[in-house]
């Protein structure tokens, strides 16, 4: 079977700001079927952070504020290391403000996780359910809202897909 015209998965995750960890899932049962050898594959995948009306997010006086998510093929309690093999996607970003009073941040930085997803033929996802969750620091004036947009294919699982699929998750 060939692969399907590329479609695409939105989902937003309220990580809070106060440090907790937060996590909501989405659901692929209409592309994955491991009985019927239907997987689904991620070729990009696009994040923002930002407040409930997806606009900047403000820091609350003098301070640095991060938070990350994850993307996940199973459920955890807490953020992993990206070694973790139910990892397909991690992302951090860094904020500081040096102005007193509450605002946007004056510089915000991704340094400490790139958010990379440069994958030559995709994630391959042969689960019904992904994860996506996160945290974020309490020096934040407001919560954070993660959002993400995934470009995805579905396309029927081969030997050597299902070969690539048991190496790369649990």
């Amino acid at each position: 079977m060939a692969k399907s015209d590329s479609f695409f998965l939105r989902a937003t995750q309220d990580i809070d700001q106060d440090g907790v960890y937060y996590e909501g899932s989405i659901d692929l049962g209409a592309y994955v079927d491991a009985l019927g050898k239907s997987v689904m594959r991620i070729h990009n995948i696009a994040v923002s952070f930002t407040d409930s009306a997806g606009r900047n997010l403000d820091l609350t006086g003098i301070t640095n504020a991060s938070a990350d998510y994850q993307l996940l093929t199973q459920s955890q309690t807490n953020i992993v290391l990206a070694s973790n093999r139910a990892v397909i996607s991690t992302g951090k970003i860094n904020a500081s403000r040096e102005i007193a009073g509450n605002g946007v941040a004056g510089s915000v930085s991704h340094d400490y996780d790139v958010l990379p997803q440069m994958w030559t033929n995709g994630y391959l996802v042969g689960v019904d359910t992904i994860y996506f969750g996160g945290a974020a620091t309490t020096t934040w004036n407001e919560n954070v809202f993660v959002s993400m947009v995934l470009e995805c294919t579905v396309e029927t699982l081969t030997q050597n897909a299902a070969m690539a699929l048991a190496l790369s998750q649990q």
